[in-house]
């Protein structure tokens, strides 16, 4: 997508003068439905235009899972049946299948001109610049721009179903709950998110990803395609359809925390507008349901959080139960989005309004240098930490080191295609109170080059979201990672004034994507999955897979521990082990496998590996490196490490580099320390996201890289390539694959490595475990709640902390698990003020 322009005088003389065809209906003037209208319980009148689901598939939607193949046909039948609906492809997937959309509405907005009025009309909205009497006028005669979609999750399927029934019903009924739609919304449907994971029947997409983790970094192009079109049609609402375990339905009043930079219209929409609408009608109709807990609006990575903070919607979250029976979870699917768009609908002026002045005050604030301030809008909870009240008027991302300046880039490219504006400055600039990334303010002077990315844009929430230093996390409950800055994730640097600027500076085009592949030559690479079935291991493979072949462009060879005991090591150079279970990795290769893989190294292989790869290289006596269960609470947060640059992993990396950790094994070792966490009390110590106990880290080792025998193990305590988003690490990870041997080091002593195995074999197995950490006050309690829930946990102490580690033998996500969710509200239940929650 390119950059937005300036609003040209041709534009807006277009918007003024507004074609007779394309003007609201006098019925659709007003901002609520026909009188005596009810969206659920008017009678639908199908014109017949478009045959019914059984008679294009055999089956009324809801009988049975509709395939991904299916629901291509009966969307494509629609297009073609209706008036009121186009469709097309808007991605394709890793394994090729493509990604159907569908746009409904009235027949005089489908034509190519019609679409394009909309488009254009929603651009000067979004637009701070445009004046305020022509977005008047827009927010009286058009139509908000309301998402629905399904299937993000490759085994939560009813959403889909639920989907291509709303769109049946918007290209044929003619009863006045559906034209109440049609005259007051353009509406896109976008049944899978995931068809590849459909067809699979897992969470993940091919690649492992869980897409609704990557929307910022748009890594998956079923993801990068989505984002593609959501900036052509810019979603006032935007539902993400999924299933959960249990039962019942979850829809949104969300639980806290909510990221800071969400805006107050979007969250009264989403809790007093639609989430109102959908309990009433639940209600009523006695299905059971619930809110405000598991759910949160904090990670900017989610298909709630990224419309709500960079499109200005409401994004919102549905879950129903998947152990009901399938009609029943497609009925209820389909209440809400039916609900939810009739209700946009009844509010059309409304939304728009606020949908404009969203933008106006993202403006205002940025142009002030203010920060949207933490918020409990889930009372008793209390702000643990707040926003600090520094003003922050520009963001500066350097590109002088010709060795970033791919990372630098990537990061530019995100922003502008997300609509914000970047310019470089055209001669150096003194800015008096520069703040680096995880350094005080200094008066720095920034060179020619650099660029500039200024608040004062209507895309101020999306800004800081994706430019901050910290997440300044409210609460300590955790659903996914609580850091995610593009800088520190890039390892660039850059920082941020909150001076009044008036720098020379020249607008940035929209950048290339960059060229992908690697220098010089390959070597012969294997890739050892510890296990086909646990989670970790399927993501974190995945997750190589899709750097190696899509980034980096290097062939590999996808081995398991029975191809290792078989003999299938012979010929492969660097074997890189990635996260998975190790100790049953360990049974599985058996004597042969675990003496292979032995004399492989010592005979002049490249072991590499994390986490679970780092235990078996432990268990194997390939380290000296020791490890230890972590006492700290840590869920998915950036540390700063320093790089030893004399290190051949430390090539285009620099002096430092930001660690992406999330309860990890602490490291320690003597020799062969690459990477290390500086002390708690150096001035190079710094944390972005939440922590609590974290010094155990310092001084301890990252990443080691010891001589066995000819060959060597590169072990990494931390992913270096968690979601493929974490480019300065995957960096590290590169340079170990490709980069040179090291000057040769004194072999580690046998008793070293025993030492090092006994540590990792006393590690505790955990298969994305929960945690709950409380002061040792609130122990009994804590245990008291675990154990109503039935949960089976592990537990140490650290002086006055409880640590509470809970079994998830089938690594289920939190949705999925059947106590998970509950955790948070049993223990506020019980007055427990915990350290530290956590649902992964």
């Amino acid at each position: 997508m390119r950059a937005r322009k300036l609003v040209s005088p041709l534009l807006v003389a277009m918007s003024l003068a507004v074609p007779a065809a394309l003007a609201v209906p006098a019925a659709a003037q007003s901002p609520t439905a026909p009188s005596g209208c009810d969206p659920t319980r008017t009678e639908p009148v199908y014109r017949g235009k478009v045959p019914s689901p059984e008679q294009v598939l055999g089956f009324e939607l809801g009988e049975r899972q509709a395939t991904a193949a299916e629901s291509d046909t009966y969307l494509e039948t629609v297009a073609a049946k209706s008036e009121r609906v186009i469709s097309g492809t808007l991605a394709r997937t890793a394994q090729g299948r493509p990604l159907k959309y569908a746009i409904a509405g009235r027949p005089e907005l489908m034509s190519k001109a019609g679409l394009a009025k909309v488009r254009a009309e929603a651009g000067l909205l979004r637009d701070p610049r445009t004046p305020q009497a022509l977005a008047k006028r827009i927010t009286e005669r058009g139509v908000p721009i309301l998402w629905v979609s399904g299937n993000v999750h490759g085994n939560e399927p009813s959403g889909t179903d639920a989907a291509l029934k709303v769109l049946r019903d918007l290209g044929d009924r003619t009863d006045c709950a559906a034209t109440a739609i049609l005259d007051n919304a353009l509406v896109i449907v976008l049944p899978t998110q995931n068809p590849d994971g459909r067809e699979a029947g897992t969470r993940q997409n091919a690649y492992g990803f869980d897409m609704n983790r990557d929307w910022f970094a748009r890594t998956q192009p079923e993801t990068d395609g989505k984002l593609e079109m959501l900036n052509q049609y810019p979603p006032a609402l935007y539902i993400d359809a999924h299933e959960m375990g249990g039962t019942s339905y979850f829809f949104p009043p969300n639980a806290d925390p909510i990221y800071h930079e969400t805006p107050e219209q979007a969250v009264g929409w989403i809790n007093d507008l639609y989430g109102a609408a959908m309990a009433a009608e639940f209600t009523r109709q006695g299905i059971d349901y619930f809110n405000r807990d598991v759910y949160d609006l904090f990670y900017q990575g989610y298909g709630d959080t990224v419309p709500t903070s960079a499109f200005h919607a409401a994004g919102m979250t549905f879950e129903k139960g998947g152990e009901s029976p399938y009609p029943e979870r497609v009925k209820e699917q389909y209440l809400t989005q039916w609900v939810t768009l009739s209700a946009a609908g009844r509010n059309r002026h409304q939304i728009l309004s606020q949908w404009r002045q969203m933008t106006v005050d993202a403006y205002a604030q940025g142009k002030a240098g203010k920060l949207e301030p933490n918020q409990v809008y889930n009372p008793p909870n209390q702000i643990d930490r707040q926003v600090p009240d520094r003003p922050l008027r520009s963001y500066f991302l350097r590109d002088d080191d010709p060795a970033k300046r791919d990372e630098v880039r990537t990061i530019v490219r995100r922003l502008q295609r997300m609509g914000v504006d970047v310019k470089r400055l055209a001669r150096p600039l003194t800015v008096a109170d520069f703040k680096a990334y995880g350094r005080p303010e200094a008066k720095t002077t920034l060179p020619a080059g650099t660029y500039w990315i200024s608040m004062a844009q209507g895309q101020k929430h999306w800004i800081q979201a994706m430019l901050n230093e910290d997440s300044y996390t409210p609460f300590p409950y955790f659903y996914d990672v609580t850091a995610w800055s593009l800088p520190l994730l890039g390892n660039v640097s850059g920082g941020s004034s909150g001076a009044v600027l008036h720098p020379r500076a020249t607008p940035v085009g929209t950048l290339p994507a960059p060229r992908p592949g690697h220098d010089g030559t390959a070597p012969k690479l294997g890739v050892l999955q510890l296990s086909a079935t646990s989670s970790a291991a399927r993501q974190s493979a995945g997750w190589l897979r899709h750097r190696l072949d899509r980034d980096w462009k290097l062939p590999f060879t996808l081995l398991t521990p029975a191809d290792v005991a078989a003999g299938k090591l012979a010929g492969v150079e660097v074997l890189v082990t990635p996260d998975g279970p190790s100790k049953p990795a360990y049974d599985a290769l058996g004597d042969t496998g675990r003496a292979a893989l032995q004399q492989w190294t010592r005979d002049g292989g490249r072991y590499i590996g994390w986490q679970g790869g780092t235990e078996l290289a432990a268990l194997l006596g390939l380290t000296t490196a020791t490890l230890t269960e972590p006492a700290s609470d840590i869920p998915g947060t950036l540390f700063r490490v320093k790089v030893d640059g004399t290190s051949p992993l430390a090539a285009n990396v620099g002096a430092t580099a930001w660690n992406f950790t999330s309860y990890d094994p602490v490291m320690k070792a003597s020799s062969g320390v690459v990477v290390a966490y500086p002390e708690p009390d150096s001035p190079d110590w710094f944390v972005s996201g939440f922590e609590q106990g974290a010094s155990e880290l310092g001084g301890t080792a990252a990443v080691v890289d010891q001589p066995v025998g000819a060959g060597r193990s590169v072990l990494f305590a931390a992913e270096p390539n968690f979601r493929a988003f974490t480019d300065g690490t995957a960096t590290l990870l590169y340079n170990a694959i490709l980069g040179p041997d090291p000057a040769k080091a004194r072999a580690p002593q046998a008793g070293a490595t025993a030492k090092a195995a006994e540590r990792a074999a006393a590690l505790p197995s955990h298969e994305s475990p929960f945690r709950v950490s409380v002061r040792s006050a609130d122990a009994a309690r804590a245990a008291s709640v675990l154990r109503s829930a039935g949960a089976r946990w592990a537990e140490s102490r650290s002086g006055d902390v409880v640590h509470y580690v809970i079994d998830n033998p089938r690594g289920l996500p939190t949705d999925h698990h059947p106590f998970a969710g509950r955790l948070p509200s049993l223990i506020r239940k019980a007055g427990i003020d915990p350290i530290a929650v956590t649902l992964p």
